[in-house]
């Protein structure tokens, strides 16, 4: 017969919790690199200004 094992109710909390952290984790840096883009994208568009300030 197969043995059961059974886990604590604070363990599997901390199972749970864990998995929590990962996804949240995951969710921080899918926020840090969305931010980093939006920073390319206004650095990006600021030197196109200059160009065509620097061409007039």
């Amino acid at each position: 017969m197969a043995e059961i094992k059974k886990l604590s109710v604070e363990k599997t909390i901390e199972k749970l919790r864990g998995a929590d952290q990962r996804v949240s984790r995951d969710q921080r840096l899918e926020a840090k690199t969305d931010e980093l883009n939006e920073e390319i994208r206004r650095m990006r568009a600021q030197r196109k200004r200059l160009d065509r300030r620097k061409q007039d």
